[in-house]
């Protein structure tokens, strides 16, 4: 993955608080969660489509797993394929980067704008991600999939980042890959960034 446009990624004037998605975001997660998710369905006989795998980015993995469930007739359960899919990336999650462009902008901000992550992630997968990345303590705040009833693209896991930061929705940037996310973020009402331009995904 290469940055293309770096020089336009920045926080906006008008932000008093920073939301971070984070796979695909901060870090270049999903290369990794693609293969455990492949090889996850695997083991049950199905042959996933990456298309239709990354069509659902942005959505906790519950959500994920349901509809590949659906969709492959896995004959499996929610847990199990979930259980499977975070033993496989947690075997590998050492292997992750972080996307520099995005960590530069919490680097920059940290200290000066309270900041948050907003993820469909679980707390123990993303807390340990961000340790390994050496950026876990610029957060004020980790929202993820346990945290809110509505997921992306409900606007629920940004506006309960704002609500941790102290920050109004209108005043907060959040920075997403995804198209679920970035619709979460405009139904909150906030500046939504959207990463994909910047980068050869």
């Amino acid at each position: 993955m290469q940055p293309t446009k770096t020089s336009r990624l920045q926080a906006d004037p008008r932000a008093k608080g920073l939301i971070f998605d984070l796979d695909g975001t901060l870090l270049d997660s999903m290369p990794l969660h693609w293969k455990a998710w492949h090889s996850a369905c695997a083991r049950y006989g199905a042959d996933v489509d990456r298309d239709f795998f990354f069509g659902h980015v942005g959505k906790s993995m519950s959500e994920i797993a349901t509809v590949l469930i659906n969709e492959y007739n896995i004959d499996a359960s929610v847990d199990d394929i979930t259980r499977l899919k975070d033993e496989l990336v947690y075997a590998e999650m050492d292997s992750v980067r972080r996307i520099e462009p995005i960590v530069a902008i919490a680097e920059a901000n940290y200290g000066r704008l309270p900041m948050s992550i907003g993820t469909g992630s679980n707390h123990k997968r993303a807390e340990l991600m961000l340790q390994n990345a050496g950026i876990l303590h610029y957060f004020k705040a980790i929202v993820c999939a346990e945290d809110v009833v509505n997921h992306k693209p409900s606007p629920d896991t940004f506006l309960r980042c704002a609500e941790l930061m102290g920050v109004a929705p209108a005043d907060c940037q959040v920075f997403e890959d995804g198209e679920p996310g970035l619709k979460a973020a405009r139904a909150a009402g906030m500046i939504a960034t959207d990463v994909k331009p910047f980068y050869d995904f």
